[in-house]
């Protein structure tokens, strides 16, 4: 079983290299989103280089990217902090791709497929979080930030065993976002709708 959790771990890590963004931007021969707009290849970015359909494709790979490690992991009854670290280790690959030179998304996608997969309500109350904050304020970026900063709380009241875990994760979530961080502070962030 140990061996098995350890191959899960790698595979998620594996996965979560695939970045959709970067592959699809270059199959459809678009910019590559890494010398683009926010240089970042992920769905918010991809959403200003080539639209809302494309966008929406790169957001359900990369849930789906948290989502199947976790699903394999939890269906072969490996122990829970083996599927901790491969909900971390799944993001890890997102954000730091060893396919693209280590330079990744943000991981917010991926972390919200990984955790809903280990809790449904979880995620619910995880994505009403994103949604009305980015709908208030008009920033994908304030959205990821405030609700990686309170889904611990959220972990804690619904699942306490992955209370750790959470932590790690949203405290990755938000080092990812310092450049975003730095340009709200110096109001030079860009809504989400604008290019």
């Amino acid at each position: 079983m140990t061996l098995y959790s350890i191959f899960i771990i790698i595979f998620a890590y594996f996965l979560g290299s695939i970045s959709s963004a970067i592959l699809i931007c270059k199959i459809l021969h678009f910019p590559d989103p890494r010398d683009f707009g926010s240089k970042n290849p992920g769905a918010t970015n991809i959403f200003r280089i080539a639209g809302r359909k494309i966008a929406i494709s790169v957001i359900v790979f990369d849930i789906l990217k948290g989502v199947i490690p976790i699903w394999l992991g939890y269906y072969s009854k490996i122990p829970p902090v083996f599927l901790g670290a491969t909900a971390i280790f799944t993001c890890l690959g997102h954000m730091y791709p060893i396919f693209f030179r280590f330079h990744g998304g943000k991981g917010v996608a991926t972390a919200f497929g990984a955790l809903t997969t280990i809790n449904f309500d979880l995620a619910i109350v995880m994505i009403s979080t994103w949604i009305i904050t980015v709908l208030s304020t008009g920033y994908s970026s304030v959205g990821a930030i405030v609700t990686a900063l309170i889904i611990p709380c959220y972990a804690w009241y619904f699942q306490s065993q992955y209370f750790i875990l959470t932590i790690i994760i949203s405290s990755l979530v938000i080092i990812r976002h310092s450049s975003n961080i730095q340009r709200l502070w110096h109001h030079q962030e860009k809504h989400i709708w604008r290019n």
